[in-house]
């Protein structure tokens, strides 16, 4: 039995995660179980990360990394190299001495490494890099043959140009490796085809069908237009003659007409298109010239000119057998034209279909295509050196940010999510992640218990995008919809940014310790808000009111006028009355504060903590919570764990505004707003609770010297008695 390899796991974000430190955990990594990963699946957009790396490692192209493709690549490039630990330690080269030429595919990669360097004219170096394969890349693309079977223009000589620009324009053009138009294979193969077919095709049509000069797209289309409204007249014709009586019904009646009688008939008649399209007859012979129904007259002509004058010569009517036979000659034509083949080269003449299928240029074309084909396994060469270059410089981010997420957790690397930093309201935000679907993204990114801010994101060459930021330190509240900030991605880029939504969690636990008393103060100035607002509304209303009734009534009301007292005695009485129960509840109040004695800092503490302990234990709670699978996982990602992001580990994701170390400061504001009445409310209350600890105290010393009397005059009292 083999004995298992062992494993090295850390403590990171509230869950274990296993560390990659040797080749002996890459070699081993498809034994560790799949539920210790951090991440199952990641999309391959989005992602700050080298796209060409995540193209090959993606085998099946459906834009999804998963376990075993990433498995895949580790046994890949590990059986490529002698030493798979280069794969920790990345670099953009890779020494031919590393190279494991004791397997085949590490040999062949070997070779073609050497033949690279000999191409760029570097036998003696001894390290293949990535700019190599990149330039070698660059100048085979923009070579005459490179490999992908595709051939351009530019690849044939100009006197048999025109060939493959005729091949061009009869079928679907294909993109070379230098980023030209061009064909391939299976183009050449389905234009030389179609030519054939439609050759077949028209050498199938039968001369009978249509005399010289007529158009047969003109006689389909007359045809069509009259052919439900001719058979239409033939049959009531025909009913007719079996009985002569129904001739009159046939046609339409008197009725029929005064229906239409009162109104105006248009220029072309189409009231009366339903109407027979010549009178009903026994003879039924069809009158081409007059006595036809207006609605269908110019089309009737129109048949007349494109089909029975041209096979039938001149005449006045059409009979039943006659169109019978035309119908029967047409249908044939139509037929055939129905199934037209090689529609895609229709705009070749009859002598360029036959030229093209006899000049001999598909076998040049195809030799070609083949001489460029000679060169793929050269080219994949090159792209299997590439692979194992790329794995080398990017595998060990994607495993950090896979297999494990240290490099979200450490304070010097950014993960491969992160889009870049997000400056608002005096703070910088460094977890910021693309987002494609706002919508669908909040309903589940709610469920990470953080305070997230949805932002569109846009720049002055009019590029856009939307992210979602995790505000993690500070207050929210300033963080509204709409607010202004910048964003820079992680190329360096500026973004101007506008807050569209907002996802609001507790952010800190000082934040929740004041709340509620932010909402109060908010509470009690929208009250006074709307009560000044109401106020001066109604006042504003009494003063029209009156306004106007003086003007009207000034004669009037001055004889009316009565002597009322300037003020209502009840009135004031209330007033009193209020005033004096407020006073009461805050003597009553201070008296039992102050009655504490030594315990009044525990009586103020327990004070605060029930105003503000429910609001910090739900944010604590929260706090607890927040987790950045739910934001990933909505972004396309399959998370495994928990990925915690505490309140320390949370202050490190977003920066406070604070004064660099050795700043000096000036306290003096020439523009601050100076007022007495701060220190007038400040005197008043300390005057007030002196006041009313004096009161306190007289009243406790009353109390405490009155059982004393007592006290003293039963003693008296006693020997009085004995």
């Amino acid at each position: 039995m083999t004995t298992p390899h062992s494993w090295s796991f850390s403590r990171i974000g509230g869950f274990d995660q296993v560390l990659l430190t040797s080749a002996a955990d890459l070699l081993n990594l498809d034994q560790l179980d799949p539920k210790l990963w951090t991440a199952l699946a990641c999309p391959t957009t989005g992602l700050h990360f080298d796209k060409k790396t995540l193209q090959l490692i993606d085998k099946d192209n459906d834009g999804r990394v998963r376990v075993p493709e990433v498995l895949d690549a580790v046994r890949w490039a590990s059986t490529i190299l002698k030493n798979p630990e280069l794969l920790l330690e990345p670099a953009s080269f890779l020494p031919l001495a590393e190279f494991n030429t004791k397997t085949t595919e590490g040999a062949a990669l070997h070779y073609a490494a050497q033949c690279l360097l000999a191409l760029l004219n570097k036998p003696e170096a001894d390290h293949v890099s990535l700019e190599d394969v990149t330039n070698q890349q660059q100048a085979l693309a923009s070579a005459r043959f490179n490999g992908d079977g595709i051939i351009t223009p530019e690849t044939i000589d100009a006197a048999d140009r025109d060939v493959i620009d005729k091949v061009m324009s009869g079928v679907t053009a294909v993109i070379d490796a230098s980023g030209k138009a061009g064909i391939n294979q299976a183009g050449v193969s389905a234009f030389y085809d179609a030519i054939a077919a439609r050759k077949n095709w028209l050498a199938s049509a039968e001369t009978a069908w249509l005399p010289d000069g007529v158009d047969g797209a003109a006689v389909a289309g007359s045809l069509a237009a009259v052919r439900t409204k001719i058979d239409d007249y033939f049959s009531r014709c025909r009913a007719s003659q079996y009985d002569l009586r129904a001739a009159e019904q046939l046609n339409r009646s008197v009725d029929d007409w005064q229906a239409i009688n009162s109104s105006i008939l248009s220029a072309d008649c189409a009231e009366i298109a339903d109407f027979p399209l010549a009178m009903i007859s026994p003879e039924a012979e069809l009158p081409l010239t007059k006595d036809l129904n207006p609605a269908w007259e110019s089309r009737i002509n129109t048949l007349y000119t494109a089909v029975i004058k041209p096979v039938c010569g001149e005449t006045d009517t059409l009979t039943y057998p006659v169109w019978q036979q035309l119908k029967a000659r047409f249908d044939d034509y139509h037929g055939w034209l129905t199934a037209e083949a090689g529609k895609n080269v229709a705009h070749l003449s009859p002598e360029q279909l036959d030229s093209i299928l006899t000049d001999g240029s598909r076998d040049k074309l195809e030799a070609l295509i083949a001489e460029d084909l000679a060169l793929k396994p050269q080219v994949d060469s090159l792209v299997q050196v590439e692979t194992i270059l790329r794995y080398r410089m990017y595998l060990k981010t994607l495993l950090n940010n896979f297999v494990n997420l240290t490099d979200f957790y450490s304070p010097d690397i950014r993960s491969i999510f992160e889009a870049g930093t997000l400056y608002l309201d005096g703070r910088a935000c460094e977890l910021c992640i693309e987002v494609h679907d706002m919508a669908k993204h909040a309903t589940l990114a709610g469920l990470s218990k953080c305070f997230l801010a949805y932002c569109l994101c846009t720049r002055k060459d009019g590029a856009k995008k939307t992210i979602v930021a995790a505000f993690t330190g500070g207050s929210q509240d300033y963080l509204l919809v709409g607010r202004n900030g910048v964003f820079y991605d992680r190329d360096g880029l500026d973004w101007d940014v506008t807050i569209t939504k907002l996802v609001e969690n507790p952010i800190s636990i000082p934040q929740a310790f004041f709340s509620p008393y932010k909402r109060l103060v908010r509470f009690l100035e929208e009250q006074a808000a709307k009560s000044a607002a109401a106020a001066e509304a109604s006042s504003q209303s009494s003063l029209e009111n009156k306004t106007s009734e003086t003007l009207a009534n000034r004669e009037t009301e001055a004889s009316k006028v009565t002597s009322k007292p300037k003020f209502d005695i009840s009135i004031i009485a209330a007033m009193g009355v209020a005033v004096g129960g407020i006073a009461t509840a805050m003597g009553m109040l201070l008296q039992a504060f102050f009655g504490l004695g030594w315990l009044m800092p525990v009586g103020m503490f327990a004070l605060v903590l029930l105003v503000s302990g429910p609001s910090m234990f739900i944010a604590w709670l929260k706090l607890r919570q927040r987790n950045l699978g739910p934001i990933l996982d909505a972004s396309g990602w399959a998370i495994n764990g928990q990925v915690k992001i505490n309140v320390p580990f949370g202050s490190k994701l977003t920066q406070i505004a604070k004064l660099p170390t050795g700043s000096r400061r000036s306290l003096k504001d020439p523009y601050q707003q100076r007022s007495i009445w701060p220190k007038v409310i400040t005197i008043s209350l300390l005057v007030v609770a002196i006041a009313a600890g004096y009161l306190y105290w007289k009243n406790k010393s009353d109390d405490s010297s009155q059982p004393i009397i007592i006290e003293s005059a039963t003693v008296i009292e006693v020997p009085e008695q004995k």
